[in-house]
Formats: C-alpha cells, structure tokens, sequence
C-alpha cells in the first residue's frame, strides 16, 4: 500500500461538482476581481471566525504584511519598530515583518507545544518593542491568553499568524479572533484550501480594515482614487467561491483530522518517537501531525520502505537561512533540535483505517540502528 504525505486529489473529490458548479457561476457572471463571491466569502469567514472583518488577499504572507503595513499607515507602527516572532516558525512569519520594514525578534518556543513561550516574551521586550506576532503552529493556538496578558501589560499589538490553524480554538474562542487582527492563508494544503494561492485578514478594527481594504486594492478605495502607495494583493474571485464551499465542511473535515490523531496518539508507542501535545484549553485542528525523534534519517528511510511519506516541517530554522544570513551568530537550541527531530506524519480528513493501521504499525516497529 502507497500512502502519501497528503493527496491533494482525494481530499478535493467530495467537492468536484460543486466546484465545477462554482466555477461555471464565476465565469458566467463577468465578475472575476472583487465581486460577489469574495463579498460572501468574507463575511461568511469572519462569522465562523467571530471576527468583525475579513478582508481577502493574495496570500498568507501578505495578509501578515498588509496588516503590518495597515498598522503603520494608522501610527500604531513605524519603520524599524521590533516585533517578537517565534523563532520555530515558517520563515514567511519572519518575512512578512522584514518586508514591512521593522525589526524581527525570534523568541524561542514552549517545547510542549512547539509555539511561542511567553515566559520568554517578557525578556524580549526592549523599548522598541511595539507588537508580538504569535503563530498557531501546525494547528494548535498558542497562549492567547497569557500573551495578551503580556501585551496589554506593555500595550503591544498582537497579531495572530493563522496559517495552520482554521478552526483551532483557544478557551472556546476561534483562531482568527483572538488578537488585534490575523493573518490566514489558503494554500492548498492547509485544512481550509483553495486550489491555488489565496488568504485574509480578520479583525475586529474597523479602522485598520477600512485601511487594509484599500491597501490590497493599489491603495485605492475607488478607482483612480489612491489613498496610500499600495498592492495588489486581492483574493481571486475563482478562489473565493471555492473557499466557501470548503468552509461549509471545515468542522467536518478538522473532526476527521482529530480522529487520526486520536489514533496516532492512542496507539503510536515507540520510545525512539516522541508524539505531540495539546495544551490545556485548546482545540488543536491537526494540520500537521509532527512527531521527534533524534533518529529522523532512519525514520524517513523506515517509512518510506513501507511505502508511507513524510514531510519535514522545517528542516532550517529562520534564522539559518541564507535570507537572513545576518543572523548568523544567533543560536536558538530549542528552535535548532527541534528542526533537527521533527517529521510530520500523513495526515489529512481522508485517511482511512486501514492506512491509519499501517502507519501505526510501521512506527511501533521501527528501530534505529
């Protein structure tokens, strides 16, 4: 049996014909750039989200950048300002402060649930330290409420990088609501998934959503009429009637995650592989399902014998990368065993039972040489 990391395929093929329905609607109505579908969209994702505002964008990365960007237009922000970033994270997270021109702060993780430590934030604020992005790592959120305890404490901004978390709960309140705005994206291997780049905004600020409307837009709240040096970071049209098909199952699909992870976690039981965390008060959505072990070559190569793929999640930390190479006498140890040990397991609402077996099977009787 071949089990793939992730087929994009088979989780795609329950909605066929209403995307085929969809993409005859979009195209049949003359309307492709900021029409009625990403209108519906965004207000039916800011309802799930309980968010006042969705605005949809490009992408993830931008969606970070525009609200950063946002912030600086309204004064809240201004270049070289410092803003805490885990230093275990996609480098996009970093990228997107960098982009903005401000300072990127890597703050090392909790080691239980791989995301942002807020004992270690308090001992990162400087006098320049103006906001703290906090991202939901693999699908679980991070301390919310201990990191706005620490924001409002020193009345930082906080910005939520909810890339891998859509319908992950934190104290019952949805990722996506849980700071002063978050940036989402729809890749689409993320469990909210368009079929190309696509992602959003959401906040509760009226005014910083008025503004990042027209930042996605050229800067332009009226044609011809350019408020502020903008982008063009607009959700597709296509796209945006995708997503809200998906996001009719979201819950369906992250509960069908859940049940693979349970089962993972019930029944993995190897001491070479050591199985991720839920922190107390969270509902974790399981977009990567990532396991440690020091013996990771082995593990990929034991797998892949048995036909069953893996993915790593990352396999360089930030900042160890070429793009940040001014950063080269950093250190972060935990951010670095961490890149070193994890590999993320298959994982997606369509698994079945028996490849949940044969994944189960093939790690309990693995051993490292």
């Amino acid at each position: 049996m071949k089990i793939p990391y992730y087929d994009f395929g088979k989780v795609n093929a329950p909605y066929f014909e209403e995307y085929a329905s969809a993409f005859r609607r979009v195209l049949e109505s003359g309307r492709y750039i900021l029409g009625g579908e990403v209108a519906a969209f965004e207000r039916e994702y800011a309802a799930y989200t309980g968010a006042s505002h969705c605005i949809g964008v490009g992408n993830g990365l931008e969606a970070l950048i525009l609200i950063l960007e946002g912030w600086k237009i309204l004064g809240k922000l201004k270049a070289g300002d410092e803003v805490i970033v885990p230093a275990n994270t996609y480098i996009a997270s970093i990228l997107a402060v960098s982009r903005a021109g401000l300072t990127p702060v890597p703050v090392e993780p909790e080691e239980t649930s791989f995301n942002l430590d807020p004992e270690r934030i308090e001992a990162a604020i400087t006098g320049r330290t103006r906001a703290v992005m906090a991202v939901h790592l693999y699908g679980q959120c991070a301390d919310m409420t201990r990191i706005n305890a620490i924001a409002r404490a020193h009345g930082l901004l906080v910005i939520e990088d909810g890339a891998q978390s859509h319908g992950a709960r934190h104290n019952s309140l949805l990722s996506g609501n849980l700071g002063d705005a978050a940036g989402h994206s729809f890749y689409p291997g993320k469990n909210l998934g368009a079929i190309g780049d696509a992602g959003a905004v959401t906040t509760r600020d009226a005014e910083l959503a008025e503004v990042i409307r027209a930042l996605r837009n050229y800067g332009s709240e009226r044609k011809y009429h350019n408020l502020y040096k903008g982008f063009n970071s607009r959700l597709d049209e296509l796209q945006a009637a995708l997503l809200r098909i998906r996001l009719k199952h979201l819950e369906e699909e992250n509960a069908a995650r859940r049940r693979v992870a349970v089962r993972y976690r019930n029944e993995i039981a190897n001491p070479q592989v050591r199985l991720p965390q839920t922190a107390a008060g969270n509902t974790h959505v399981w977009h990567i399902f990532a396991v440690r072990t020091p013996h990771r070559e082995a593990l990929i190569a034991h797998l892949e014998k048995d036909g069953i793929g893996s993915q790593i999640h990352y396999p360089v930390p930030p900042h160890q990368q070429p793009a940040y190479r001014e950063w080269g006498d950093r250190h972060y140890p935990l951010s670095e065993r961490i890149h070193r040990e994890v590999l993320s397991l298959p994982m997606s609402p369509v698994l079945t039972e028996t490849e949940i077996d044969c994944v189960v099977e093939s790690l309990n009787r693995f051993r490292a040489e």
